[in-house]
């Protein structure tokens, strides 16, 4: 599994394309290949997986019960434009203009690391949404905590 980190501002070319930088390419996995799963984000973004992870994910969703109304909606929702892209020669990646219209991003964006995936933000609405959810980062932090126990307990 990979495990990424860090952010990073760049520039969408003419064609939907974006380097990859290299502080988040040097975290791939040697061996994992150059392609990965692209797909809507809960929020206002895209998110970028590997295949492996993608994978574990879409064999997880796949198993929901479709006979539930509220699984058809997220299987609908999370799935709708999902699609494996590759890093070009030059460690591009191309986008696909209906996810590109999805996350609002036109030029300038964001990719920032999140652990078994990453996400592309339009430049701007990555740090409105910043702005508008650090104010009750630490309530946040205590709230999702109690979900696994205290992981700084041992620290």
């Amino acid at each position: 599994m990979t495990n990424f980190l860090g952010e990073s501002e760049l520039a969408m070319d003419s064609k939907g394309r974006f380097l990859l930088p290299a502080k988040i390419s040097r975290q791939i996995p040697e061996g994992m290949g150059d392609k990965f799963v692209m797909n809507r984000g809960f929020e206002k973004c895209i998110n970028i997986y590997t295949i492996d992870v993608w994978n574990v994910i879409y064999e997880k969703v796949s198993k929901l019960n479709d006979f539930k109304e509220e699984v058809r909606k997220f299987k609908r929702l999370f799935l709708n434009g999902a699609s494996i892209v590759e890093l070009d020669s030059t460690g591009r990646i191309l986008v696909a203009k209906p996810l590109m219209e999805y996350a609002g991003i036109t030029k300038d964006a964001v990719v920032t690391a999140q652990g078994n995936k990453m996400e592309l933000w339009d430049k701007d609405t990555y740090y409105k949404y910043l702005d508008q959810n650090s104010g009750g980062f630490s309530q946040l932090a205590e709230s999702v905590a109690n979900d696994f126990g205290n992981p700084f307990d041992s620290l």
